[in-house]
């Protein structure tokens, strides 16, 4: 399956974004549907999940609470809607498809898992 984010910019602090990926090639819908980002000179690391079916979520505890991560099969896009911005949100965000899971509800965190990577979209936030 073939990713491609959009969405990123240059915001401030406080503000929101929302950032979409777009799925082609493969079943969409087979997919548990992650976020991930890396900061300059950090690793990558997750934000968000959601199963591929019955909406199933998880969050990184430096995000919970203010990013909300969605997914419409119909139109094989997951979104990352992020509020409440902070400057330590500074980072490319990546979207990543994990084949993995055995049953309709599992979400992995685990960067290892997921097999396809988009694109990142670089989401800088400002003081």
């Amino acid at each position: 399956v073939q990713l491609q984010a959009s969405g990123g910019g240059l915001v401030q602090a406080g503000d929101s974004l929302r950032l979409s990926c777009a799925a082609s090639g493969r079943t969409f819908s087979g997919y548990c549907m992650g976020w991930f980002r890396q900061a300059p000179g950090k690793e990558r690391e997750f934000v968000a999940a959601i199963s591929r079916r019955f909406d199933n979520t998880r969050y990184a505890a430096s995000v919970k609470g203010r990013f909300t991560i969605s997914r419409d099969n119909a139109k094989n896009t997951v979104y990352l809607q992020m509020n409440s911005l902070k400057l330590e949100d500074t980072a490319v965000y990546y979207c990543a498809a994990d084949g993995h899971a055995y049953i309709d509800t599992d979400v992995s965190s685990v960067v290892s898992q997921y097999d396809y990577w988009g694109t990142g979209t670089l989401v800088t936030v400002s003081s």
